[in-house]
C-alpha cells in the first residue's frame, strides 16, 4: 500500500467513529433502498475496481474479497453474492476455539428434552441487573453485551443439513467493544422490542429502532452497541434467504415496497487492536482472535447485504390488520419454511369516510 494511500485512509478513518465514542456522536446515516437490488458503495472516491472485480491490483492496495450467500452455479435471478475491498483479508485471524456451554444458548443440536403439543408463549428475559441494584447477583455489573444476553426459545431441524430454523430472545444492556459475531449456520432476522440497536456490519452502519427490522445474513460480520438496556427477538432460517412474497391478485403495489428496505452505505474502521470474533457454527459457539477491527471494508459491490425494514411502512391493502412481511423462500411444493407475520395499528376506511347525502 503506498504512502498517499495510507494517508488518505487515515484521513478518512477519522470520520468514522470507533465503538467507545458512538455513544457520544451518532451522525445521521445514509442508506441504500430496494430489496435485492444491486448496490454499489465506497467510502474514499474511485476505491472500487472498474471493468472488473479482481484487477491484479486493487485501488489504494485493498485486497478483493467475494463473499456468496447462494451456491456459485445457482441461476443469474437467484443468485446472491458481494464483492468487498477490504484494508486487510479476513483470513487473518487466530485458529477457533469452542466456547463453553454454548450449546445451552445458542442451540437445541441433540438436547434431550421432549417436545410438547402444549401451546406455550414465553415471558421477556429480565434485563440485566446493574451492580448498584440491591437485588442484583454478586456477578452483575460486568454488562452483558448481544452474544452473552442471546439465549435460544425453541427450534427445528439441523443446521448442518441447512433444514430448519431457531427462535431466539435477547437482553442486553451493553455494546459489543472490540468484539465481533458471525453467524455460520443461517440468516438473523432480529426485531427489537425495547432499545435502539446500533450495528455495525462488514457493509456499513445500521440503526435499528423498535418498530424496524433487520437481517443480518449468513457469514456476515456484525457488532452491536447499545445506548440503555435493551431487548427483543432473534429468528434464524437455516435454509436460502428471506424474500418478499408474491403479490398475487393485488397486482403491482402493495403490503412491503421494495423501495422502502434500507441498505448501508461503505463505512470502515482501520484500527489495529486485538478483536474477539465469535462463530455460531452448528449449533455452537467458537471463538478466535483478530489483529484488528474486521469492519474494514472500503467499498463493496453485489446484492448480498444486511438491509433494515420499518414496519410502518407496510401498506395494509383492504380492512385488514396483518399480513406477511418476508418470508424464507419457498421450494418446489410450494411450501415456505416460515413467515415473519406483525400486527399493525390501523384505521379502518371503508366506513365514515365522506358525509352522508341529505337526498339519500
Amino acid at each position: 500500500m503506498t504512502s498517499s494511500s495510507s494517508s488518505l485512509m487515515e484521513e478518512t478513518t477519522k470520520k468514522v467513529p470507533l465503538s467507545s465514542e458512538i455513544k457520544r456522536t451518532r451522525p445521521a446515516l445514509q442508506y441504500q433502498s430496494g430489496f435485492g437490488n444491486h448496490f454499489s458503495t465506497e467510502a474514499i472516491p474511485n476505491a472500487l475496481p472498474e471493468g472488473q472485480n479482481t484487477p491484479q491490483t486493487c485501488p489504494y492496495g485493498l485486497y478483493a474479497e467475494q463473499l456468496s450467500g447462494t451456491a456459485f452455479t445457482v441461476p443469474r435471478e437467484h443468485n446472491q453474492r458481494s464483492w468487498l475491498y477490504r484494508i486487510r483479508p479476513s483470513v487473518v485471524q487466530s485458529r477457533f476455539i469452542p466456547v463453553a456451554s454454548s450449546l445451552s444458548r445458542l442451540g437445541l443440536l441433540n438436547k434431550p428434552e421432549v417436545t410438547t403439543p402444549a401451546m406455550l408463549r414465553w415471558r421477556p428475559l429480565p434485563l440485566p441487573m446493574p451492580a448498584s441494584d440491591p437485588n442484583a447477583p454478586t456477578t452483575a455489573g460486568s454488562g452483558v453485551d448481544f452474544v452473552d444476553g442471546l439465549v435460544c426459545m425453541m427450534g427445528a431441524g439441523d443446521p448442518g443439513s441447512k433444514q430448519g430454523l431457531n427462535v431466539f430472545m435477547y437482553a442486553a444492556d451493553t455494546s459489543m467493544v472490540d468484539v465481533a459475531f458471525q453467524n455460520s449456520d443461517g440468516d438473523f432476522l432480529v426485531v427489537p422490542q425495547m432499545g435502539t440497536l446500533h450495528i455495525r456490519t462488514e457493509m456499513g452502519i445500521l440503526e435499528v429502532e423498535p418498530r424496524e427490522i433487520v437481517v443480518l445474513p449468513r457469514g456476515i460480520k456484525f457488532q452491536i452497541d447499545v445506548d440503555a438496556p435493551s431487548r427483543g427477538y432473534v429468528l434464524e432460517v437455516f435454509e436460502g434467504h428471506f424474500q418478499l412474497p408474491q403479490l398475487g391478485p393485488l397486482g403491482a403495489n402493495g403490503l412491503a415496497n421494495p423501495r422502502d428496505f434500507k441498505y448501508p452505505v461503505a463505512a470502515f474502521q482501520d484500527l489495529e487492536r486485538p478483536f474477539r470474533l465469535f462463530n455460531k457454527f452448528g449449533g455452537e459457539l467458537f471463538e478466535a482472535t483478530l489483529p484488528a477491527s474486521p469492519f474494514n471494508v472500503v467499498a463493496w459491490h453485489g446484492n448480498y447485504a444486511p438491509f433494515k425494514y420499518n414496519l410502518d411502512d407496510f401498506c395494509c391493502v383492504g380492512s385488514v390488520t396483518y399480513d406477511h412481511l418476508v418470508g424464507r423462500q419457498e421450494d418446489l411444493g410450494g411450501m415456505g419454511l416460515i413467515g415473519f407475520v406483525f400486527l399493525l395499528g390501523i384505521v379502518i376506511t371503508p366506513f365514515g369516510l365522506f358525509p352522508r347525502h341529505p337526498s339519500i
